[in-house]
């Protein structure tokens, strides 16, 4: 099939290549011609596995063009995604300009029947407003007889793993009530059911609150947890031994029950906030959702709560050592990272940062460009010359096995706060590290009874 994709971000750029490479062709459109000719050259703008040989191997095919003319795109497809940013508004709310904005183009170049695949995140009610957009630009040009049908088909892709949930999708969500688009949508998507049928039929109010919903419920899950996890803290138990434990029912089970220092990313918060707004616009109020994100909102401190623990003397020229940067491993993502809120207040309370992250780097330089307290390193090794102490943000693969008694030389205080719980508490405190997770006992070796050294 003939397919066109507005925005090369996360989600259109996954998309698109996915697409691609089971044998459509595919037109990717964007605003930024640099941004273009960096994807002609298969270099991606995201840091995802796996996808700049996607890229490489869909272009030399020539299934997968790019392109910065909105008109080429509607000339090309049949089917056009919208797969543009629908960023938060200061209350809350998705904003809708840029999807509309889209479809306004799209309309303006329209010279016989379209289907407009909604994947960008919206609010319920967002292809209602689509279609309406559309036959008003279509009405202006006298073009009142073609017919624009609006699919919600929403996205669920987890950074660091985005191909193989597109490529193997657990369910693919389809809003709609024209037959046609139906068949169509029905067509695009077969060779990702060919094990099992994996398309779901609703219609669009149905698709776009879907969505929500399934983030919703996954961060309940993390703040449920993150909250029991500070609870056992207080009452001398094990978060790891209670997780198991709940984990262990086949009604629960083990998907998003790892405590730690909040989510962040571009999904998540967002979605939350947005879902909260429409819930308040609507005169439902969603009380449990709004203390699922205060739980969030609260643990996104706990890393620097806990440093300041172990520094009666305040933080003021210390230096700190930081393992992670991304929100997640296998992505350069930094938005509403833990990292973020850590080293924002380090800094406000004059500590100095020793920061790695495996991809990340490059995203944390152009977010706080070179400043004297913030020290990016080459490795994570490095990170520890001169450091007072050591908190791990992010749990990238690369920091699960490390040299316990290297730590204990290299850190002044000796002092480990594992926002992932990487470690088993009893193996540092043998090697003379004070250690401190989420939700974990604290074992104190026996050189710190009296405290960390300055």
């Amino acid at each position: 099939m003939d397919v066109s994709v507005f925005g090369t971000g996360y989600v259109g750029l996954i998309q698109a290549a996915a697409l691609a490479d089971v044998g459509h062709r595919v037109l990717c459109i964007d605003i930024d011609p640099n941004k273009i000719r960096q994807l002609q050259q298969a270099v991606p703008p995201i840091s995802e596995p796996g996808l700049s040989e996607l890229l490489e191997e869909n272009i030399k095919s020539g299934r997968l063009l790019f392109s910065d003319q909105a008109s080429d795109a509607v000339n090309h497809g049949e089917l056009i995604f919208i797969a543009v940013g629908t960023p938060a508004d200061e209350d809350g709310s998705a904003d809708l300009s840029h999807v509309l904005a889209v479809t306004r183009q799209i309309a303006d170049f329209m010279d016989s029947d379209r289907t407009l695949i909604i994947k960008s995140t919206v609010p319920v009610g967002t292809a209602d407003k689509v279609a309406e957009c559309a036959h008003q630009a279509l009405a202006r040009r006298g073009l009142k007889q073609l017919n624009v049908r609006v699919v919600s088909n929403p996205e669920f892709l987890k950074e660091g793993s985005a191909l193989a949930d597109c490529m193997r999708p657990d369910r693919i969500i389809i809003g709609t009530a024209d037959p046609l688009a139906r068949d169509q949508m029905s067509e695009l998507y077969a060779p990702f059911c060919r094990n099992r049928e994996k398309l779901m039929f609703m219609d669009n109010r149905s698709a776009e609150l879907t969505k929500y919903a399934a983030n919703a419920m996954l961060a309940t899950r993390i703040s449920f947890m993150n909250e029991l996890a500070n609870l056992t803290e207080r009452l001398g138990a094990d978060i790891e031994a209670v997780r198991k434990g709940i984990g262990s029912d086949p009604r629960i089970g083990y998907h998003f029950i790892y405590p730690g220092c909040g989510f962040g990313g571009s999904c998540f918060p967002k979605d939350l906030r947005a879902l909260l707004h429409t819930a308040e616009q609507s005169g439902m109020p969603l009380r449990l959702l709004r203390s699922v994100t205060d739980v969030n909102d609260s643990q996104r401190h706990i890393l620097f709560e806990k440093l300041t623990q172990q520094f009666s003397g305040g933080l003021a020229g210390k230096s700190i050592a930081i393992w992670g940067l991304a929100f997640k491993p296998n992505t350069d993502d930094m938005r509403e990272a833990p990292s973020r809120y850590l080293m924002e207040a380090l800094w406000r309370e004059g500590a100095r940062v020793h920061a790695y992250d495996p991809e990340a780097m490059s995203e944390c330089r152009r977010l706080y460009g070179y400043r004297k307290d913030l020290n990016l390193c080459a490795t994570r090794d490095d990170t520890l010359e001169d450091a007072d102490a050591l908190v791990i943000c992010t749990e990238w693969k690369n920091f699960r096995v490390v040299d316990f008694a290297l730590l204990a030389n290299k850190l002044r205080a000796r002092v480990i706060i594992d926002g992932r719980n990487l470690y088993n508490p009893e193996h540092l405190a043998a090697a003379g590290l004070l250690y401190r997770g989420i939700g974990l006992r604290h074992t104190v070796p026996s050189s710190l009874t009296q405290g960390p050294r300055a």
